[in-house]
């Protein structure tokens, strides 16, 4: 449009796997503590809690291979899930629909500077300054369902620099994939390009300049981050 005062910026998108298309993002959902194992280290009862979200936004998506450790930051942690990419969208969609609008998953990391979220907790203020700022969402390609079917169970798991550190199974989520879906789409109307970060298993821990950073997901094949 030549009334604008200055140029858009470019879309975020992110390859698809074995297709030369790419998936073009809306909006980033992250559920927040979605593992028990994980909802305990961090001081929670996770049979006492309805499902929460975040978001982060799109051009935090970093797709480098690369995470520039961020500023105002001595605390940064890595946090590895499972990717939900969603093709439909919708209001109050059922819950025995909500797998229909799931194009693909892929595997992500929610780098969190953890102690600017503490101190946000401590004060009730929200999250963004921890969660939402630049590179903080790597994520691999996105693997379409017809690949890869829909991912009920299979081991997810994060090694720094070749030492495991993060180990579970996408069947602990205690929120599912249907579930995430259609809950949110109380509050929100969905839409093709939104994406879903499903949460992260225990083990999550704080990274230093030069760490390798491996993820893996039983089912679409690894993610590999240097921070840099």
């Amino acid at each position: 449009m030549s009334n604008l005062l200055f140029p858009t910026p470019e879309p975020s998108t992110i390859a698809i796997q074995n297709s030369d298309q790419v998936f073009p993002v809306r909006r980033i959902y992250c559920i927040g503590r979605n593992y028990a194992d994980h909802a305990i280290e961090m001081g929670h009862d996770p049979d006492k809690e309805p499902p929460f979200f975040f978001q982060k936004n799109t051009d935090n998506i970093n797709t480098s291979g690369q995470f520039p450790y961020p500023s105002m930051s001595q605390d940064v942690h890595f946090e590895m899930e499972l990717v939900i990419a969603l093709h439909q969208g919708g209001k109050n969609i059922p819950l025995e629909n909500a797998l229909d609008h799931v194009y693909g998953y892929a595997l992500g990391l929610d780098m969190t500077r953890r102690d600017l979220q503490g101190q946000m907790k401590k004060m009730g203020r929200p999250w963004e300054i921890g969660k939402a700022f630049e590179h903080s969402a790597p994520i691999s390609n996105i693997y379409p369902i017809n690949q890869v079917g829909h991912l009920t169970h299979g081991n997810i798991q994060l090694k720094v620099n070749g030492e495991k550190r993060q180990q579970g199974d996408l069947n602990q989520m205690i929120w599912k994939t249907p579930e995430m879906i259609s809950y949110l789409s109380k509050y929100y109307e969905l839409a093709p390009g939104d994406l879903i970060m499903s949460g992260t298993p225990a083990g999550v821990g704080a990274i230093q300049v030069g760490d390798q950073l491996e993820g893996e997901i039983e089912g679409l094949g690894k993610l590999e981050v240097l921070v840099v």
